[in-house]
């Protein structure tokens, strides 16, 4: 995540020193310490809420059990992700669902938080989970906040209650009121109330605030809150703690490029849990919060759970098995290729799975200089070819090629790399599919011990043209003299060029007899 890659950076470099070393003393751990102070404040972090990081983290680090490790390194690695996960919320929180339907959810926090957005997202996350939420447009006085709900709901496919057109105008409690009856006679089991904001806190937002959670009793109140607000971060959640008593906290922003510890801070500040977390502007870009996933992504060691969920959630299974047997069967064709890559597209986080691998922050630079618009082209390219031509790529003659080129908008060239990519990718996912070893261009075969096949000693002999000095020369390596070659020195047809006399390379008088033998001397 962007907003913790200052943080994840600076936590891991710090952590990075210890592993070359075999015994920690009290200077290494004081100094790692100390870069994960400063490392926390640069953050934004909450300065109570580092004091007692860091002084767990020491304490643990300085302990007997670490000192025992065979990989001290490795065991205060440990130690700063359970630490972490301490102030992160430490267990993940669900959503508490009434025994009664419906399930009331008030949204509280300031304007520009994302609370109408968020309010679509988790919408569409409980239909996803099999509910059937209702959207109540309470915040009446941020101009046309009821008309962006009520696209925001379309996009979502979720009902919205809007019975006043907002913009100043109407009772936000009565609204509320009416909402949660409205949803007990049509059967939604889950009403979620956006409430207005403001820029800053006062007394009138808290006073609505508080009203319309005395009027319609709320089964969560999930105060919403920027990742990106900065140090006001705890300011703001406690004076809403005190004004309305949320109960779990959404934090939203966090594809941003700010600081945002501060946001971390907020759990361990209030005593709320971290239910949620939104990670873009797409409505699937939302995710229920798991501390000890995000201390793992904090410090690079990959968030597997999530991207197996996510991996689930992109790809059916039928489908896989399906797409399985045309591998293996070489039925594999470009429909298929599109498909694919048309899935991950739509889900919107190519990126973002990548970088849930363990040690994806390496890759960086790499991942930012990815550009998913490669994917649309290459879609381009292949919605312009026929039917035909998706399932057999080898009708794709020049003009045919010219064709397609054309109506995607791209060069002949750019055609003729898709399909030969296309065929090293069907070919290597056939070879691993029947249980082989794929061949890579350019590596040679991938896999234990090799893989290339042992080289065969060349026959050693003479190759001379002329029959003499080859019978010669051969008789000398049957002997077991080498064959000196000639000197580097020579001209470009190997005259001129020989060793000074009654050097190495002239020929012994053996050499001499044995040759005028063979000429019949």
């Amino acid at each position: 995540m962007a907003t913790f890659g200052s943080l994840s950076d600076r936590l891991t470099a710090a952590l990075a020193n210890l592993r070359s070393k075999g015994v920690l003393t009290a200077s290494d751990v004081d100094g790692t310490v100390r870069e994960i102070r400063r490392a926390l404040l640069d953050a934004d972090v909450n300065l109570d809420v580092v004091k007692r990081f860091t002084a767990n983290v020491r304490e643990r680090a300085l302990g007997a059990d670490v000192n025992k490790a065979l990989n001290p390194a490795q065991q205060v690695v440990q130690i700063v992700n359970d630490e972490l996960i301490g102030i992160l919320g430490g267990q993940q929180r669900r959503l508490e669902f009434a025994k009664q339907p419906p399930t009331v959810i008030m949204l509280a926090g300031l304007q520009g938080a994302g609370k109408t957005t968020l309010a679509g997202k988790l919408a569409k996350w409980l239909e996803n989970d099999g509910h059937t939420p209702l959207l109540v447009a309470a915040d009446l006085q941020r101009p046309n906040a009821v008309q962006q709900l009520q696209i925001v709901g379309e996009q979502a496919g979720a009902t919205v209650f809007a019975p006043e057109p907002g913009n100043g105008v109407g009772d936000p409690v009565r609204v509320a009121k009416d909402a949660v009856r409205y949803a007990r006679d049509k059967q939604h089991d889950v009403v979620i109330i956006d409430t207005a904001g403001r820029t800053g806190v006062d007394a009138e937002l808290m006073k609505q605030a508080a009203n319309v959670r005395k009027a319609t009793d709320p089964d969560e109140v999930l105060f919403v809150i920027d990742a990106m607000i900065g140090q006001d971060a705890v300011a703001t959640a406690k004076a809403f703690q005190e004004g309305v008593d949320f109960t779990g906290v959404v934090l939203t922003k966090l594809d941003g490029d700010a600081r945002g510890g501060a946001a971390l801070s907020v759990a361990s500040v209030t005593g709320r849990p971290i239910v949620f977390a939104s990670t873009g502007e797409k409505l699937e870009d939302f995710e229920p919060f798991h501390p000890d996933r995000m201390a793992s992504r904090i410090l690079d060691l990959g968030d597997i759970l999530t991207l197996i969920e996510q991996a689930q959630a992109t790809f059916d299974e039928q489908e896989a098995m399906e797409l399985a047997e045309k591998i293996a069967t070489s039925q594999f064709t470009l429909d298929d290729f599109l498909k694919q890559m048309q899935q991950l597209r739509n889900r919107g986080g190519l990126m973002k799975m990548i970088g849930m691998l363990p040690g994806a922050r390496q890759m960086r630079e790499q991942l930012d200089q990815f550009d998913e618009r490669e994917i649309i082209r290459t879609e381009a390219i292949i919605q312009s070819m026929t039917p035909a031509e998706r399932k057999n790529p080898k009708l794709l003659n020049g003009s045919r090629r010219l064709r397609i080129a054309r109506g995607s908008g791209m060069t002949v060239t750019d055609v003729n790399q898709l399909v030969q990519r296309f065929d090293q990718a069907a070919k290597m996912m056939k070879t691993v599919a029947r249980g082989g070893v794929p061949q890579i261009p350019g590596m040679g075969p991938v896999g234990y011990g090799g893989g290339r096949k042992p080289v065969q000693q060349k026959k050693k002999g003479s190759k001379s043209g002329n029959p003499a000095k080859r019978a010669a020369e051969n008789a000398a390596l049957a002997e077991g003299r080498s064959l000196k070659p000639q000197s580097a020195g020579g001209a470009g047809f190997g005259l001129g060029g020989g060793a000074a006399p009654g050097g190495a390379d002239q020929p012994s008088p053996e050499d001499l007899e044995q040759l005028q033998k063979l000429l019949g001397r």
